[in-house]
């Protein structure tokens, strides 16, 4: 069995891995069809975030289910998104929502991110789903699959950070810090637009990210420019002290502010009292992909969201590997038989 795996930075390759079965009830046994590079792996890829060397990478999957095993409902052929992390469905975290953080497995157990679980990663022949009831939906019918790999994992980052809250404020001020995860800040920008928020304000030094948002209708602001305050909800999509700092004191009273990534650069320098006046709320930490992806699907479904709108490099499945090191804002890799 083929799998991809990183060796340091700047180096992911193939290599030959442990062929894996089904080893109970209700798993299933899935081929990865299309994978797309979430802005978690181009952290990796580039050694800001850590990773043990010969760690099986790739999360962001749509998936072909080759077995099913006693009591799960998908079956061989089905056509499916696969959770990033692993999650029963049935534990009291899963049951709240948290799948990121389920009971059963070892805490942050996920697909291609260097986790204890020893699960694999998306890059590869096969992978073992060990809940496949609670970790696997079906693609909608007829979709071309390349263009929807977004809605397995970045795209729920994203709706958590502006989904809810425009739907509780639907004249909402948004806010959106971009720059890394850069994908997810696009998505987050794009998402609240087509979800219906008065104004969206996309803020980046890269212009070529800029003309992505702004052709969708989002108001861009090269860092360093003064955006205006007042914003309901910000989402930070940048890993700055920098851009935390801005973040809260462009939030309005009662704003909500989601942070995609943590600070790399030190802890920000808050003014507590201010917000705790101005009651500012904030969502940090790791997004429950599974438990997120519903909502991310009718971003897709009913408020017209398009992933496909984030210009991606498609590359063919032996050339995913050399292709993850690259420096392309979005790389999806797909076998021949992904349609």
């Amino acid at each position: 069995m083929k799998q991809a795996v990183f060796v340091n930075p700047g180096r992911v390759e193939w290599r030959d891995g442990v062929v894996v079965e089904l080893q109970g009830a209700g798993e299933a046994i899935v081929r990865p069809l299309v994978v797309g590079r979430c802005d978690l792996d181009v952290a990796f890829v580039r050694g800001v975030m850590p990773m043990p060397p010969g760690s099986p990478i790739g999360h962001e999957i749509i998936a072909e289910v080759l077995e099913a095993g006693e009591g799960a409902r998908v079956k061989a052929g089905d056509r499916v998104f696969v959770a990033a992390q692993i999650s029963c469905g049935e534990c009291a975290l899963c049951r709240r929502g948290a799948t990121g953080r389920c009971q059963r497995v070892p805490f942050g157990a996920s697909y291609g991110m260097g986790r204890e679980g020893g699960f694999g990663g998306g890059l590869s022949d096969r992978l073992r789903v060990p809940f496949a009831d609670a970790m696997l939906t079906p693609t909608p019918p007829h979709a071309e699959l390349r263009s929807l790999v977004g809605l397995a994992d970045m795209a729920t980052d994203a709706w958590r950070g502006v989904g809810p809250h425009i739907a509780a404020i639907p004249d909402a001020r948004v806010l959106v810090i971009g720059g890394m995860p850069a994908v997810i800040g696009l998505f987050a920008a794009i998402m609240a637009k087509s979800c219906g928020a008065a104004v969206v304000d996309y803020v980046d030094d890269d212009e070529n990210r800029r003309d992505v948002a702004s052709k969708q209708g989002v108001r861009c602001i090269a860092i360093g420019q003064a955006a205006p305050a007042g914003y309901d909800i910000v989402f930070v999509a940048n890993p700055t002290r920098m851009a935390l700092e801005a973040a809260f004191a462009a939030a309005a009273p009662a704003a909500r502010v989601t942070s995609a990534a943590p600070c790399i650069d030190g802890s920000p320098v808050l003014d507590t009292p201010a917000l705790y006046h101005r009651g500012v709320s904030w969502d940090i930490g790791r997004p429950d992909c599974r438990g997120l992806h519903s909502g991310a699907m009718e971003a897709w479904s009913c408020c017209g969201f398009d992933p496909a709108i984030v210009p991606a490099t498609v590359v063919s499945w032996d050339d995913a590997a050399e292709a993850w090191s690259s420096d392309d804002l979005y790389v999806v890799a797909a076998r021949a038989d992904a349609r």
